[in-house]
């Protein structure tokens, strides 16, 4: 009989190339509506007021401080 042979390791990813890009992608959209909602100020809405209002209650139910 002949001596059994090591087994070899094989490396696998801890995370999947997909499922990362899914994560980033994910607090990237996070990350704006954060900015958006504390502190936006009325920057990105400029062709109206509904969303200036609709982030200005967010910032007030958040506990926010906006004025």
């Amino acid at each position: 009989m002949s001596a059994p042979t090591p087994a070899r390791s094989v490396a696998v990813p801890a995370i999947s190339p997909r499922l990362l890009r899914v994560a980033l992608l994910a607090v990237g959209l996070l990350l704006m509506l954060a900015y958006l909602v504390a502190f936006d100020q009325g920057a990105v809405s400029q062709s109206g007021m509904y969303l200036h209002e609709l982030m200005h209650d967010g910032r007030h139910l958040l506990g926010v401080p906006c004025h």
